[in-house]
């Protein structure tokens, strides 16, 4: 699929709100978790309100630091010379106790499969940390050869979308496989299936393109406006970084990331300094925290959770009751699409982590070769289940 287009980037002017599911999980294949407040939804509606600007929207200033801290937590240590028996075991103990309300996909995958059943799954997926390797480089992010087969065989299987906070381009260079649609920048850049739809299609801000193979599709991106304030903020943050060892400013388009993974942690509190002393002048654009990254983000109502309607809308999908959406991810950017659909009571969010966190997720993963795992015994399961279905048909 071809991320480049020839056109001018548009504003597509809002999210698509799905009606409320009319499939209430049975309480007896329920997952543990309990339900977030509920999500109201009055039907389809196409307009992104922007919020109040003059606000950091994640933290104020008094706490940023302790946010990248918090939002940051070391990774988990294996060798035994690292860590001591006894941390070790209270590590394994909290994550246990944590997985009672967030248990295993895998070990609860009869779970998932009964309740897909007369249903056609639909997959969305985050890229960082779920279909490849946190690393320390960004650039450097790639997936194995194992997992690229996995999610082309998903695929192929079902919808499937990745959502990432990469720009678009750059996840697509990541995965290179065209049987996807792609959502880069936390969901404000999506290359769609062309689908004519009063809230899709007819809308004068989402236009049409071709991609690599020459099939038209639906090109959204909802912050394009923000396109030049971005860049400016994108220099200024390579200029005033520049002395800080370790810094990575990474420019995905309709935001910028600031890593600081490998900066000494002794100078967060400087990088947080220049990232919210920056965007006192811009009073547009916001900051929110990923693992270890700060991202500098429109303010607009637009965020993953949003991404997911609108591609449910663009596939034909978000009206209809045979479906069953699963999302897999690990940022906390992730949680917006979860609590999407929890609220909708129509899906499954599963968190791809290997400690405790507070999450709307129904479901954990423990980290990228668990995804892969999950993703086979997925397709599996479909062949299975198609292979019973011609057979029961032939018996007929």
């Amino acid at each position: 699929m071809d991320l480049k287009s020839n056109h001018s980037s548009p504003v597509f002017t809002d999210p698509v709100h799905l009606s409320k599911s009319r499939l209430g999980l049975p309480s007896n294949i329920a997952p543990y978790s309990t339900a977030a407040q509920p999500y109201s939804s009055s039907g389809l509606c196409l307009q992104i309100p922007r919020r109040k600007v003059g606000k950091l929207d994640d933290v104020r200033a008094s706490g940023w630091l302790d946010a990248m801290k918090s939002s940051s937590p070391p990774r988990k240590k294996l060798s035994k010379d690292l860590i001591s028996e006894s941390q070790s075991d209270e590590t394994d103990a909290a994550y246990l106790t944590w997985m009672i309300s967030c248990p295993s996909a895998l070990n609860s995958f009869h779970i998932i499969t009964t309740y897909a059943k007369c249903k056609s799954v639909v997959l969305f997926l985050d890229y960082d940390g779920t279909l490849s390797p946190i690393v320390d480089n960004p650039d450097a992010a790639f997936m194995s050869t194992a997992m690229r087969a996995a999610v082309k065989k998903a695929a192929k299987c079902f919808p499937t979308a990745i959502i990432s906070g990469r720009s678009r381009d750059k996840v697509y260079e990541f995965v290179r496989l065209s049987e996807l649609c792609y959502a880069g920048s936390h969901g404000m850049d999506i290359m769609g299936p062309l689908r004519e739809s009063e809230y899709v299609g007819d809308h004068p801000d989402c236009i049409r393109t071709t991609d690599e193979q020459g099939k038209e599709v639906h090109l959204f991106q909802p912050a394009s406006e923000f396109v030049p304030m971005i860049n400016e903020v994108y220099k200024s943050l390579l200029d005033i970084t520049k002395n800080i060892i370790g810094v990575k400013v990474e420019n995905n388009k309709f935001c910028v990331s600031v890593h600081y993974r490998n900066v000494d942690e002794k100078m967060w509190e400087e990088v947080g300094k220049h990232v919210f002393d920056l965007l006192k002048d811009f009073s547009r654009l916001q900051v929110t925290h990923g693992r270890k990254v700060l991202e500098v983000r429109p303010v607009i109502d637009w965020n993953k959770g949003k991404a997911v309607e609108f591609l449910l809308e663009s596939l034909g999908l978000s009206h209809r009751d045979d479906i069953l959406p699963i999302y897999i991810g690990d940022d906390r950017t992730d949680e917006d699409a979860f609590k999407v659909l929890r609220d909708c009571n129509r899906g499954f969010g599963i968190l791809v982590s290997t400690v405790p966190k507070e999450t709307n997720a129904f479901y954990s993963l423990r980290d990228p070769s668990e995804v892969q795992e999950f993703l086979k015994s997925l397709v599996r399961w479909k062949n299975s289940a198609s292979s019973q279905t011609e057979g029961s048909t032939a018996t007929v």
